[in-house]
């Protein structure tokens, strides 16, 4: 008999591509989404595959038909431009949203895998960071909503765990890019390529060398089923330990779009990390995870994506935080 998986915010960038990865192992899948962020052009594919689509938000009364032997709970506004926007959403969606996702989970004995973020890690004062790091986090300050909502989503998870023996998975999940991400999101990725493509000059942060680590969505996306199947309760780093700087993806865009416009900086926002950078060596030891696509072959990709998403929308701009 197939295995059964919810996935909460199936319709958005991460979301998608895990459901088709769920679909491709013969499970059966249900998407719960609001569109909040997430795009049902995301999920047309899948959903010739077979995934069932349930339009709800989490943190308000839903109702999803059968049992589930998994439950992966990947909903919320995730890019900078959603903190400003919608800070008490994201704050309702990792507290209220993922207990009832909880309550699924102890009710039914499915394990659940909350979707946290190396945003827990806050401005990092240790690199590379490890699970056992408990970061540097203004909690009041504009990014506060999304640190501290995924900070609570990790309590929350384990207190279900030990209070009433529910299997929980915790993935600190870093910087990740690839298709349908939004074009004006605001992250590095899709604003770099949108204004390539726009031949504008990249805005850079700063002087360019704060560093991240970018992991290819299909990649992100198999570490979380694996890390869903391992017997890990706590915390997990998941995405590529691949170290770059700003500056230096700011170069291989423009070179890689041939667009001679350059680069302009910007005073970096309060409290954006300077450095990030996963230890991933307890996801390999757990899972036996590694990345598979180099940076060339997904950054090719992504062009790809994005050139498409601006010939269907010319007037798309990406999201500059002034």
């Amino acid at each position: 008999m197939a295995k059964r998986a919810l996935v909460a915010g199936g319709g958005g960038f991460l979301g998608s591509h895990l459901c088709e990865l769920l679909l491709s192992k013969g499970y059966e899948v249900v998407a719960l989404d609001n569109f909040v962020t997430g795009r049902r052009a995301n999920i047309e594919n899948a959903l010739k595959l077979g995934l069932k689509l349930v339009e709800a938000d989490i943190s308000k009364n839903f109702k999803v038909e059968g049992r589930f032997d998994e439950i992966y709970n990947l909903a919320s506004p995730a890019s900078p431009v959603d903190f400003k926007k919608m800070p008490i959403f994201i704050l309702d969606t990792a507290s209220a949203g993922h207990r009832n996702l909880l309550e699924i989970g102890r009710e039914q004995k499915a394990r659940v895998l909350f979707a946290s973020s190396s945003e827990a890690y806050g401005d990092a004062e240790v690199h590379p960071q490890h699970e056992g790091y408990f970061g540097n986090v203004n909690p009041v300050g504009a990014r506060g909503c999304y640190d501290e909502a995924k900070r609570f989503g990790e309590a929350l998870s384990m207190a279900f765990h030990r209070q009433h023996g529910v299997e929980t998975r915790l993935a600190r999940i870093f910087n990740t890019y690839g298709p349908r991400m939004r074009p004006d999101d605001g992250r590095i990725i899709p604003n770099f390529f949108t204004q390539a493509l726009k031949k504008q000059a990249l805005t850079i942060y700063g002087d360019g060398s704060q560093t991240r680590s970018f992991c290819f969505v299909t990649d992100l996306a198999r570490s979380l089923f694996m890390l869903m199947q391992s017997s890990e309760v706590m915390p997990v780093n998941c995405g590529n330990p691949t170290e770059r700087t700003v500056l230096e993806m700011a170069t291989i865009v423009n070179k890689m779009t041939g667009n001679t416009a350059g680069i302009r900086n910007l005073p970096l926002p309060e409290n954006d990390p300077k450095v990030r950078r996963p230890d991933t060596a307890k996801l390999e030891r757990v899972t036996g995870w590694k990345p598979e696509v180099s940076l060339e072959d997904g950054l090719a990709k992504a062009y790809e994506y994005f050139k498409m998403e601006l010939k269907r929308n010319p007037s798309i701009e990406a999201t500059v935080f002034q």
